[in-house]
């Protein structure tokens, strides 16, 4: 794959917009798998993006269509944690905003702090913790950048896909070390109900570019000192491959939702 396939993409979204864009997270590459595939680009064949280096995450964007339409679908994402800044863990966003997609839709794999956030089950975001930051703690709240249209219909897209979804707060910690036990107290303390290294940056960045933004994680594991086992990322992996699923039928129910 070269530039020129950026070229011929670009190309095809200048007559036929995206009605979306997806930003698949860890061990999710499949959630798209089963759409029809128009042109697909490496990363690093992507203007101002590097290869992502982490397991799990393909590092390609690739065009869909579906229900008539098409949708940016970008397998992987990029971290603070790889080393990058965070210029550049927006980078797929703002791509994505250039290309024309008028909605972003966030996925991550996450650790469950709250009760119904167990092994295995899918999370609506609808608020964050961006403890990512120093001090997050100290700093005044900002309005959360989650679209209240689009969590109705993502309970709508659950309905249709006979899914349970609850709404929930997401942590954001910049990893790659996982959460300690007393962390994790912290930030249930806050009002979390997951933790991940993810997304709050790039929900940001969305929202001020215009775009409507909604996130559903699915949760890999208990958080460190809920969970009865030592976390790993192989874990996170499995657990997610097995609810790939229904992260699937739920985003393809989403997607005809915003089609119709």
């Amino acid at each position: 794959m070269t530039a020129d396939s950026f070229s011929a993409l670009r190309e095809t979204v200048q007559s036929r917009p995206p009605v979306a864009a997806l930003i698949l997270g860890s061990g999710l590459n499949e959630v798209t798998d089963s759409l029809l595939c128009l042109h697909k680009v490496a990363f690093g064949d992507l203007p101002g993006m590097p290869k992502t280096t982490v397991l799990g995450h393909r590092g390609q964007l690739c065009l869909h269509e579906v229900f008539g339409r098409t949708v940016l679908g970008f397998q992987g994402r990029l971290h603070f944690y790889e080393g990058h800044s965070w210029e550049i863990v927006e980078r797929p966003v703002r791509l994505a905003a250039e290309l024309g997609a008028p909605v972003l839709v966030l996925t991550n794999a996450s650790g469950g702090i709250g009760a119904l956030q167990r092994a295995g089950s899918l999370m609506a975001i609808r608020d964050h913790i961006p403890a990512m930051r120093p001090n997050w703690w100290r700093e005044p709240e900002r309005p959360s950048p989650y679209s209240h249209r689009l969590l109705k219909l993502m309970g709508e897209a659950a309905k249709a896909a006979g899914q349970e979804l609850p709404a929930g707060v997401y942590a954001c910690v910049t990893g790659p070390n996982y959460e300690t036990p007393a962390e994790v107290r912290g930030y249930q303390a806050a009002g979390a109900d997951a933790v991940g290294m993810s997304t709050v940056h790039e929900a940001f960045t969305g929202a001020s570019l215009g775009m409507e933004v909604a996130a559903i994680s699915c949760v890999a594991n208990r958080a460190a000192g809920i969970s009865p086992t030592s976390l790993s990322h192989a874990e996170v992996l499995a657990m997610v491959r097995q609810a790939g699923q229904r992260m699937t039928r739920l985003i393809h129910e989403f997607v005809r939702l915003l089609c119709s």
